[in-house]
């Protein structure tokens, strides 16, 4: 069930209904209505792995309420073992087993020893990566005793599959998500706009911006050898935009979903694209996942801590890691390393805090966003090619530079139209995001005028298109 699709707003209509006025007076029974919405939620793509959620919740649930009973180390460490090996194992043999299997026979080919194997056809379950490192987090803050385990089952339960924010994040922690689940939630009109505003401004960024700008993408990097190196530009700028519209609409959707129904989830993107530095970029990009593997990975690396070498090493560890979590290809684990070689000289020079506080942009600062952009923007192009050997080629054909064509934008009246468009939209994206920067808010706020013009704009790009998935699903 997709966020930008007809089946969806009817289902939230009737979820609303149900939960403000049948079951308004019951806190078990909204959060009983909250598990079984999420989980037909979730069955509407394939009911099966409903029994994966439901076993990670079911292991972490027991997992932590005896870690509270136990106070030797070697029970509890043993404890926090089986959740660890249980959930990443999950992860592990949906997600990554046929990579280890591709790459193992790909590595005794180059040695010149022929293996055959069969791949599994295995189903990647919509949104495991997501849900795994939520109910993760969960147990090892029990075990670190940072919080109390819950004794209700339907809490936790309807925290770990949370429809607004199960797919695709933001991945929260139980510290801040959980409680919401154990006090009464009073209907407030203002949060309960502010979270329709919020879902407005989400599918603003995904109908509008990142489907349009998929249009050119996918032609672009599906035959990039047949187009100009300022096509490949655009099409790798492009992506940038769509992956940012869509990741962070679907963001965007999930926190105002959860408004409505009167939750509060924690922001996942900080206009990242405005950022002065990579280091800033990923205090400002997917700030869930960010965050979830500085406290459970890097700090417990040693983090900044140590000789200059052991820092070196931790942050490539994460990084190489955080590519990998985003999918089973060598693409992502070079998209994740580009990264964490781009975050090198700011940890050798210590200027990778520099800026940690400072929200508004002044206009000197440009050239620092501009570069960064530019920076992100080539990793990309790793991220969306199909291979490491498609994407070196994709940027070398830039760099080349074979010249100014731009065919494929301006063939016709049409496309030159729907170029247009796209570029209004992209740039609207980015005004309202830098005003709302300048402010120093943490979120667009849309007034009824902007909400009506950007509602037409989501009607007219969208109604005549089949809703797509959004791109993380896949991860």
């Amino acid at each position: 069930m997709l966020f930008n699709s007809l089946d969806f707003a009817l289902f939230l209509i009737i979820v609303f209904i149900l939960y403000w006025f049948l079951f308004k007076k019951s806190l078990q029974l909204q959060n009983l209505l909250i598990l079984i919405a999420s989980y037909i939620f979730y069955a509407w793509w394939d009911w099966r792995f409903l029994s994966l959620i439901a076993l990670s919740s079911l292991v972490d649930y027991i997992v932590a309420n005896l870690l509270k009973q136990n106070q030797q180390d070697f029970k509890r460490k043993l404890l926090l073992s089986i959740s660890v090996i249980l959930n990443l194992g999950l992860l592990g043999g949906f997600k990554y087993y046929n990579f280890f299997v591709d790459s193992w026979i790909t590595v005794w080919k180059s040695l010149g020893v022929t293996m055959q194997a069969n791949s599994i056809d295995i189903i990647l379950p919509v949104g495991i990566s997501f849900y795994t490192f939520q109910t993760l987090s969960y147990t090892i803050d029990v075990y670190r005793k940072k919080m109390d385990p819950t004794s209700n089952l339907i809490q936790f339960m309807a925290y770990v599959a949370f429809f607004p924010q199960l797919v695709a994040g933001p991945i929260e922690r139980a510290k801040n998500l959980l409680p919401q689940f154990q006090k009464a939630r009073i209907f407030n009109s203002d949060f309960a706009m502010s979270g329709i505003y919020l879902i407005i401004w989400g599918l603003f960024k995904k109908v509008v911006v990142a489907d349009n700008c998929a249009f050119f993408v996918n032609q672009i990097f599906d035959s990039s050898a047949n187009y100009s190196s300022l096509e490949l530009l655009l099409g790798a700028i492009l992506f940038g935009f769509q992956i940012y519209g869509d990741f962070s609409g679907y963001s965007d959707i999930a926190i105002g979903v959860a408004r409505v129904f009167g939750f509060s989830l924690k922001t996942n993107f900080l206009f990242p694209y405005f950022s002065r530095d990579i280091a800033e970029f990923w205090r400002r990009w997917h700030m869930s996942l960010s965050t979830w593997f500085r406290d459970y990975l890097y700090i417990p690396l040693g983090g900044s801590r140590g000789s200059r070498y052991q820092q070196i090493q931790n942050v490539i560890i994460v990084f190489l890691i955080s590519g990998f979590w985003h999918g089973a290809n060598w693409t992502f684990i070079v998209w994740g390393l580009i990264h964490g070689f781009l975050f090198m000289p700011l940890l050798l020079a210590k200027r990778n805090r520099t800026y940690v506080s400072e929200t508004q942009v002044i206009w000197r600062q440009l050239p620092n966003i501009m570069l960064t952009f530019i920076m992100v923007t080539f990793a990309w192009v790793f991220f969306r090619a199909d291979s490491v050997a498609l994407a070196y080629n994709y940027i070398l054909n830039i760099i080349e530079f074979n010249g100014w064509g731009l065919e494929l934008f301006y063939k016709s009246s049409k496309m030159i139209l729907f170029s247009t468009i796209i570029l209004i939209s992209v740039l609207v994206m980015l005004i309202f995001e830098f005003i709302t920067l300048q402010r120093n808010q943490h979120e667009v706020r849309l007034n009824h005028f902007s909400v009506i013009f950007i509602a037409l704009l989501i009607v007219f790009m969208g109604v005549f298109k089949n809703p797509s998935d959004f791109i993380y699903f896949q991860f």
